[in-house]
Parts: structure tokens; sequence; C-alpha cells
């Protein structure tokens, strides 16, 4: 993992305080999530305290410090998506994934969290399956969007 983190980090500008999110965002990329071991490695190469790094890393939703399913779904529970009955949405898609938020499927295949909120507020309720948005969102809606996912990674 080391070795990894070393060859991601030599991607982006040593010393440089703005590369944060950057290489926050280029190891989730390739290692679809940061570990806990990044954390030392990324604050001594940009030249910040760790409590930074975890900081940033803890603050912004979108990174995660879990591995995730090969398909990975979040569901948007930010005012307006509830409001258009997001908590409907969530049941459909727990009861099809078999698993409740924060949780990876035992097959490795799904893994289903929640996101305060994802702003596309005017397309509640949203949900968010491997970088792709799907707009107003019904129950009815998980398996189609489900399988059209399966479909792309050929699983």
């Amino acid at each position: 993992m080391k070795e990894e983190i070393s060859t991601i980090l030599k991607h982006y500008p040593q010393g440089k305080r703005d590369a944060l999110i950057p290489v926050l965002q280029g190891i989730q990329e390739q290692l679809g999530f940061i570990p806990e071991e990044a954390i030392a490695p990324v604050a001594d190469y940009i030249g910040i305290p760790t409590s930074k790094v975890y900081g940033v890393a803890t603050f912004y939703d979108q990174f995660r410090f879990t591995r995730c399913g090969r398909i990975h779904v979040r569901i948007c529970q930010g005012t307006a998506c509830h409001v258009m009955g997001a908590s409907s949405v969530l049941k459909a898609l727990e009861k099809e994934l078999r698993i409740a938020p924060g949780e990876v499927s035992k097959d490795g295949r799904y893994s289903l969290e929640i996101a305060g909120c994802i702003g596309a507020c005017s397309l509640a309720p949203v949900i968010e399956v491997n970088g792709t948005f799907y707009p107003l969102v019904k129950k009815d809606d998980i398996k189609e969007i489900l399988q059209k996912e399966k479909n792309k990674l050929n699983v």
C-alpha cells in the first residue's frame, strides 16, 4: 500500500497546500477509498500536520475511509430529497441490495452510502451510482437503475 500511495503522490506538486484535495481525490480514485495509512504520507508530502489532512478528509462528504462495492450507490438525504420521497427510495435500495447504509455486500458487489446533500435539489430525489447521477428517482426505478449499472460492468 505504501508504494501505491508514493506513486500516486508523485503526480502532484510537493509542498503545495492547495494540492491537498486533488491528492485525496487521486488516492480515492486509484484505491477506491482513502486508507488511514495514507494520512501521514500525504501530510509529509504536502508539508502540513496530519490533523489538517484528516480534518479535510472527514469534512468533505466525497471522501471515504472504507472500501466500496463494485457498484457504489449514494443516496441524497438532503432536505429537498427527503421532502420529495428519498426515504422510500432508500428503503427500496436496502431491500434490493440487501444491505444497510454504510455496508458492503458480502460478495463485494454493492455498497450503499447516505449523502447529506448531493447538490442537485431541483432534481430531487437523486441517487449517484458509480459517478452517474439519476434524477427524480422513484422507488420503482431502483431495479432498472441497478440493472443498467450491472450491465455497464458486466456484473
